[in-house]
């Protein structure tokens, strides 16, 4: 597989890594057994970054991590974890105090004495503009707790106002082709100061996989049932913020094109994450999987032949619910 340096860290890592949100418990119930199957097939498709969170089942994802990674310590892995979310989202729990508690323990779920990425986990907006958060960070890297910071924001001017920031090396935001915002200034702004941009939610809560009816339902613990408009946290995480009923209609649309340019040899969902690779200030996509089977196949789309947008082809937009994030209509299809 592909590999694109991550961004002001200056490690290589593969162009489509894993995220393990899937593997805390909020898609569902995933074993031990069957999480560990996952990392494992992770790194034999190629996929050399991983990404996790501290609040993921509690710390849960980051132990599976910790416990793969110990077993296999032959295995070179770029882990990036998040933390600001085990207390109240306030400004002032943003403070060195907590930030310390907090690597602390995702050192020790990680079992490694420094963390290679740490990223503020979608904290309120004026965080990112704070001069003491940045000192903050910047002290633990000093003292050796982490490598490197990000941030994982949920609009682009909280992206824009992080890039700005000297040491910022990555920042985390939702991309897809139902989510094209970001393509108009923070990718140009991250890829002309060398912050890396990890892609997340490319498959729109697996609306792209084109699997989905309008009578698919999800157990009660999935964000996707619990989520669908915010209730528990930003609704762009769950469907990239667009309505169910309209997403599966764009995705029925979207598999169809998929098919009349690729038959049967590539999936949507191979397709979709392809599109996110081919652009070029994109570092890693971090497609989440609950199964081998799936990781296999989010794997692969780092091989597909370059894709490019096609607007003559364009059929509709898909509008989340918040108009500031309304993308521009996007089809795709192989470059010649």
């Amino acid at each position: 597989m592909d590999e694109r340096v991550l961004g002001r860290t200056e490690q290589p890592v593969s162009v489509i890594g894993l995220g393990t949100w899937q593997l805390g418990g909020d898609w569902g119930e995933v074993s031990d057994r069957d999480a560990l199957s996952v990392l494992e097939a992770a790194v034999e498709s190629g996929i050399t970054f991983f990404d996790t969170a501290d609040v993921y089942g509690d710390g849960r994802s980051e132990q599976l991590i910790g416990r793969f990674l110990a077993d296999n310590p032959d295995q070179l892995v770029t882990v990036a974890t998040k933390m600001g979310r085990r207390l109240e989202q306030v400004p002032e729990n943003y403070v060195l105090q907590n930030f310390r508690a907090w690597t602390d323990r995702s050192r020790r779920n990680l079992a490694v004495d420094q963390l290679d990425l740490v990223q503020l986990h979608c904290p309120p907006s004026v965080v990112y503009s704070h001069d003491a958060v940045y000192d903050a960070l910047d002290t633990l890297v000093a003292d050796g707790a982490i490598a490197h910071y990000g941030v994982s924001v949920e609009t682009c001017d909280e992206a824009l106002t992080a890039i700005s920031r000297r040491g910022t090396a990555t920042v985390q935001i939702i991309l897809n082709v139902f989510r094209m915002k970001p393509l108009e200034y923070v990718l140009p702004a991250a890829d002309s100061t060398g912050v890396g941009i990890i892609a997340r939610v490319p498959l729109a809560s697996g609306l792209l996989s084109g699997r989905y009816t309008r009578e698919t339902t999800f157990a009660p613990g999935d964000h996707r049932t619990y989520n669908r408009h915010g209730e528990a946290f930003d609704v762009g995480e769950t469907f990239s913020g667009v309505d169910y009923q309209t997403g599966v209609a764009a995705a029925a649309e979207f598999t169809e094109l998929v098919e009349e340019e690729f038959g049967a040899a590539v999936s949507p969902a191979q397709v979709a994450l392809a599109w996110i690779v081919n652009q070029p200030a994109v570092s890693t996509v971090i497609p989440g999987a609950r199964s081998v089977e799936q990781v296999r196949s989010n794997a692969a789309a780092g091989s597909l032949s370059p894709l490019r947008s096609v607007p003559g082809l364009a059929r509709r937009s898909v509008r989340p619910d918040d108009p500031a994030e309304c993308p521009r209509t996007v089809v795709i299809r192989c470059s010649d």
